[in-house]
């Protein structure tokens, strides 16, 4: 049994590179784009990565520790904090200390100068995998977060018509839904209503 492949590949993953050695970055970029990764920029400084980020969207940043203008960890901690993309720190430490403030910044994965070509693919496909899963659980969170406030609206203006209108708690929520269907915007916003007054039955 023959297979046809799949023409539609995934696009390469994007990538940005900041490192204050000139040497190293080039070496870098160079070795990023044979493992199939698509450079998207490149600098020496750490306060003007966090603007190339923010330009070019990449899907991971990599950042050496000790830059001017910024050092890394407060770099990644800014990309985390905007969750603008998945942050792999190169250092030439692996102090404990050094490993817990990186991942208090946000960063999803790091690597010790000089390190092996064979390890820089794992440590990139790692940080964008949970940078990934940190992207979708906040998403869920939010998502949540607004069910539970839609909740709580409603069975606020439930009471409101119950209490201004002597309706079964049946009948309140039926309201809700067909102003929402017949007005064509959504519960919360018919709740709000009922609430400051704008909305009776």
């Amino acid at each position: 049994m023959t297979t046809v492949a799949d023409d539609r590949a995934a696009p390469p993953l994007r990538v940005v590179v900041a490192e204050d050695d000139a040497i190293i970055r080039m070496d870098l970029c160079l070795i990023l784009q044979e493992e199939g990764y698509e450079v998207v920029g490149d600098c020496g400084r750490g306060d003007e990565v966090i603007t190339l980020v923010r330009e070019r969207r990449p899907d991971v940043a990599i950042l050496d520790v000790k830059m001017p203008g910024l050092d890394g960890i407060t770099a990644a901690g800014e990309i985390a904090s905007e969750r603008l993309c998945a942050v792999v720190l190169l250092t030439a430490f692996s102090q404990r200390k050094l490993v817990e403030s990186a991942r208090d910044a946000g960063v999803m994965a790091y690597l010790v100068k000089p390190f092996q070509r064979e390890e820089l693919v794992p440590a990139i496909e790692l940080a964008v995998g949970r940078f990934s899963e940190l992207v979708a659980l906040s998403r869920h969170a939010a998502s949540m977060e607004e069910q539970l406030e839609v909740r709580k609206l409603t069975d606020r203006a439930k009471a409101r018509l119950i209490a201004d209108h002597e309706m079964s708690e049946e009948l309140a929520f039926k309201f809700l839904q067909r102003a929402s269907m017949d007005r064509r915007i959504p519960v919360r916003q018919v709740a709000e209503a009922v609430l400051a007054g704008e909305l009776t039955p």
